[in-house]
């Protein structure tokens, strides 16, 4: 049995049960984190000495977190070739843009967007600097959006390990309220997970509980 500790308003720990989802396997889920608590006991730093969420288990197998390095293990683990393609080179292929997402993306539109509109009342908005993020942010979504132009997902016609990554986030990126740009693709290839149950699910979830009032 599959164990993951985690709230479900986490984006990474919507990654990791997205994940599971779509490989069709069985897991327990424990409320921790945020409201839950319980990530600062020693039981759970001993699972993680980071204190963040998600931690995941497999059976009696080690604690992992991270959540893109849990989504490549449960790939080589439980993954068929269109999930966790075999091919080392078409494999980088697609984790080059699970990396980014991470890396370039993620921080604008997290730190620069999503925190300061969501997670700090209103009444202290920092307009200037919500706006200057969401200019850095314009380019970026055009990168993933000329990406996309090629085909229905990341690896091809269904999703794979790197969809898991890069896919999650675009349900804030979406559905907060600030000036994107225009990216046909983008937002065709987010129609299509959002189709999607296992993503509808797992990532689709509110985060008006997070909203500062």
């Amino acid at each position: 049995m599959i164990t993951v500790w985690g709230r479900t308003t986490s984006s990474n720990v919507q990654i990791v049960m997205w994940a599971i989802a779509e490989l069709g396997l069985e897991c327990e889920r424990l409320d921790v984190g945020g409201a839950f608590g319980g990530n600062r006991t020693p039981e759970y730093l001993a699972m993680n000495p980071n204190g963040l969420v998600p931690v995941f288990r497999d059976g009696d197998g080690p604690f992992l977190w991270e959540s893109a390095a849990i989504v490549r293990y449960l790939g080589a683990a439980y993954g068929n070739e269109r999930f966790w393609p075999p091919s080392p080179a078409a494999r980088a292929d697609v984790d080059k843009w699970a990396e980014w997402i991470k890396t370039t993306f993620g921080p604008v539109l997290l730190t620069g967007v999503f925190w300061p509109l969501i997670r700090v009342s209103p009444a202290q908005h920092d307009h200037a600097e919500i706006a200057a993020a969401t200019e850095t942010l314009k380019p970026l979504a055009r990168m993933l959006d000329t990406r996309l132009a090629g085909g229905r997902y990341l690896g091809g016609d269904d999703v794979c390990f790197a969809d898991i990554v890069v896919g999650t986030l675009l349900y804030r990126y979406f559905t907060l309220d600030f000036e994107r740009a225009d990216t046909p693709h983008l937002r065709a290839y987010y129609d299509r997970l959002a189709a999607r149950p296992a993503y509808a699910k797992h990532v689709m979830v509110s985060y008006e509980s997070l909203r500062a009032r």
